[in-house]
């Protein structure tokens, strides 16, 4: 089997070896040569119809170069379209010319290939339906048809005859209206109707001036009266969710027989949603829904193949668990508890034992002996869960010796991931009771993940990322990367241009610069409120309806209206950001987690300390799904997951998850980083857009005025304090409070002047501002050469 599955993994790599790949520049060079090539041969093939028969005798001495021809492009041009004209498709060959010059446009511009594949396919049926029709008249011109023209024509006639060969024509061309084209009776009539109405509308702006009879009026209020009363019935009719046909339509026959400006009210009557829902069926069911991944369509998602079976799956040792079970009777009898009934249920890493105590046994005393059980079986991690929620039983969660690796290849060929019905699903790793744990992102709609260093957070992070590029098409979804470590994420730039989102004039999708991460946060708010203008003027509230409205072609592109991928913010070391940056990195992330799950932008947010300054109040409110792997105290636990139980995990991806209600207790599913880097890999190898998904444009707001720079304007201490502030080589208003001994706001000005005069940089957070001027002889040269002085 496995030399088998080398031989067909050869085959694929020679085969994409073989294929025919055209970058950028190639496809420019090939496309202006297609383009000129093109536009050659429609001047050619013009000049030939005037000079064709004074060409036909430099045909016959074309190597003579004394010979010269008429045509505008010389013997080539001559040689050339007596090929295509005279002895191929007449006039037709014009097409040839066309779409020659198309197929350069498409190449030179970047634009799809689909359609351009169309063109040709139908340009060829009409040039050879073109050439046989002009054979009718080739007698009497013969470019017309060209001699294949010709030579078909007559001999359809001869075993059709005459009239068969129109009728076979005519056919083609009904056929190619309605193929093609996608007329048909219905839009005639339409047409047709539309001038009626037309003209109805004219004659009722100028009507007559003929007297009416109160008996006609008396009438024509009833009419009117019985419209205003079913009106709201037909708004109805035209609701975008009904499938039937509106019922106003027989009502404009029988209104037909009265008088004109009965008719015209009847047709005021039925509103213009009428047409404008009709013209969304009509492109629905000419060109089918939307389709936002017809720009990658040959994209083909990562195969199992790429992750590692690391085999094996839970071994039971029934002699572990006899031993784990009598060690936990014997100590609770110890204590006077009696056991009624006990369950093992093996895990990859963990056994939950369910026991149901006698009657009279109080859960808290059995909650207060969890240090006793750990040291009678001789274990770390042990966690006592007192009752389980649903079952009314108490769980102890004992570690087990050998414990099994949950790969990650197991969890995404399963079939609850496979087959999950989620915008955004996550196959996390696997519960106690070995069943793959998937969730929705959409649903949660952000995660918070925490633990200390080295128990799993960056795999849980990959597991994650993994688990959306093996479900989700480039088009559905876009990821912004946050790693101020530098090392954890830069993997995935191999991707960019397929998943990656990021800052317009900005080289690296991965974000590692704290200053660019507040960017980036203020751009996504940015988003935010952009999409949700877009939501409005849809009428739509969340972004699962706005898509499926623009895929059904309800919405129009004209009016900014677009497919709006989901995008995952993923941030990796939170706590880092929030020492550098502080509120300017709280502030919009606070703005995010409240309002951005309906129009699709979902945070994934990682720390190793979770402390509370870290993890503030508003960040916890709006992060009810949250992910604790191992911490070392209780006081974290709490902070984290609002309860204990995380610092009693046994670390390498034991972790425990919770969505605002129970806990549940996981071994999150291994993914390596080779495995990640093949995946990578293969993703990279394919077609990509042209450049990562664009999000808005942020202009950062400084701190620093930079008004203040007139010379005659600064404080009376400002060399004074430059040179403070270059002696020290440290830029902040505190140094300056102390050392001259001033109030934080004048101190405040004088820094904003330093900024000014370009001797400390700019507003940086919480830390203090870089100086720009090396020492003192440097400030006073730059002082000096300031233009008052």
């Amino acid at each position: 089997m496995a030399k088998k599955k080398s031989k067909t993994r050869k085959t694929t790599k020679t085969k994409r070896n073989l294929s025919l790949k055209l970058n950028r520049q190639q496809k420019v060079v090939l496309g202006s040569f297609l383009m000129l090539f093109g536009l050659a041969l429609i001047v050619a093939f013009i000049s030939f119809l005037f000079n064709w028969q004074a060409d036909q005798s430099v045909l016959n001495e074309f190597a003579n170069r004394e010979v010269e021809a008429r045509n505008w492009l010389s013997k080539f041009g001559a040689a050339v379209s007596d090929f295509f004209i005279y002895k191929g498709f007449g006039i037709a060959s014009f097409t040839i010319a066309f779409l020659i010059f198309l197929s350069g446009i498409y190449l030179f511009f970047g634009f799809k290939s689909s359609n351009l594949q169309k063109f040709w396919f139908w340009g060829i049926l009409v040039m050879i339906w073109l050439s046989v029709f002009f054979g009718f008249f080739a007698e009497s011109n013969a470019l017309l048809g060209g001699r294949i023209g010709f030579e078909m024509n007559d001999f359809l006639q001869d075993y059709l005859g005459f009239f068969g060969t129109t009728l076979l024509l005519l056919f083609l061309f009904i056929a190619y209206l309605a193929i093609r084209l996608k007329i048909t009776p219905e839009m005639i009539g339409s047409y047709f109707r539309n001038g009626k109405k037309e003209l109805q509308d004219a004659f009722e702006q100028h009507p007559p001036n003929v007297a009416e009879t109160d008996e006609e009026i008396d009438w024509k209020k009833e009419t009117i009266t019985t419209v205003q009363e079913e009106e709201p019935k037909s708004i109805d009719l035209y609701d975008p969710d009904t499938k039937e046909e509106p019922e106003a339509a027989p009502r404009k026959e029988e209104a037909s027989d009265e008088t004109e400006e009965d008719v015209s009210m009847e047709v005021e009557a039925a509103p213009e949603e009428e047409e404008e829902d009709n013209l969304s069926k009509k492109l629905v069911s000419d060109f089918g829904e939307f389709d936002p991944t017809l720009e990658l369509k040959n994209y083909k998602f990562p195969t199992v193949d790429l992750l590692k079976d690391y085999g094996g799956g839970i071994t039971i040792n029934q002699e572990e668990l006899e031993e784990n079970k009598n060690r936990i009777v014997d100590t609770l009898k110890n204590y006077k508890i009696d056991i009624a009934q006990i369950k093992a249920t093996v895990g990859p890493t963990v056994t939950l034992y369910e026991i149901i105590p006698e009657a009279g046994v109080r859960i808290s005393k059995i909650k207060n002996l969890e240090d006793d059980i750990a040291l009678s079986l001789s274990a770390l991690g042990i966690r006592i869960i007192a009752p389980i929620p649903g079952r009314g039983t108490i769980g102890i969660e004992v570690p087990n010796k050998n414990a099994s690796i949950v790969s990650m290849r197991s969890v995404i060929s399963s079939p609850k991931f496979q087959n999950a019905e989620m915008e955004l699903p996550m196959a996390l790793g696997k519960t106690i009771s070995n069943e793959t744990f998937v969730v929705d992102l959409a649903k949660m709609p952000h995660l918070l993940m925490a633990g200390a260093t080295g128990q799993g957070k960056s795999v849980g992070l990959n597991a994650i990322l993994t688990s959306l590029l093996y479900c989700k098409h480039p088009a559905e979804v876009k990821f912004v990367l946050v790693d101020p470590k530098k090392v954890e994420l830069t993997l995935f730039n191999k991707i960019e241009r397929h998943y990656l989102a990021k800052l317009p004039d900005t080289e690296e999708a991965i974000i590692t610069d704290n200053t660019k991460v507040i960017n980036t946060l203020n751009s996504l708010c940015i988003e935010m409120d952009n999409r949700y203008e877009l939501l409005k003027d849809a009428m739509c509230r969340n972004i699962k309806e706005y898509n499926t409205k623009f895929k059904a072609r309800k919405l129009n592109p004209n009016d900014g209206h677009k497919f709006l991928p989901y995008i995952v913010l993923v941030v990796d070391e939170f706590a880092d950001l929030i020492m550098t940056a502080g509120k300017e990195v709280e502030t919009p992330i606070a703005r995010l987690a409240q309002l951005a799950r309906a129009i699709g932008i979902h945070l994934i947010i990682a720390t190793q300390r979770p402390s509370v300054n870290v993890i503030t109040g508003i960040i916890k409110a709006n992060f009810p799904a949250r992910v604790a792997f191992r911490v070392t105290s209780k006081i974290d636990s709490r902070t984290i997951l609002d309860n204990q139980g995380a610092d009693q995990l046994i670390g390498r991806g034991d972790m425990l998850f919770t969505q605002g209600n129970e806990l549940k207790r996981l071994q999150c599913a291994f993914v390596d980083t080779p495995e990640v880097d093949k995946i990578t890999e293969f993703i990279g190898s394919q077609k990509a857009y042209p450049d990562a998904h664009i999000l808005p444009a942020y202009e950062s707001e400084e701190s620093g005025t930079g008004v203040d720079i007139d010379v005659s304007e600064r404080d009376k201490l400002f060399r004074e304090a430059a040179e403070v502030i270059v002696t020290a080589q440290q830029g902040s208003a505190s140094l300056l409070q102390r050392k001259l001994k001033l109030g934080y706001n004048r101190a405040g000005r004088i820094i904003d002047q330093l900024e000014a005069a370009g001797i400390v940089g700019p507003f940086e957070g919480s830390k203090a501002r870089q100086v720009l001027v090396t020492d003192l002889a440097a400030l006073e040269q730059l002082l000096n050469e300031e233009p008052n002085n």
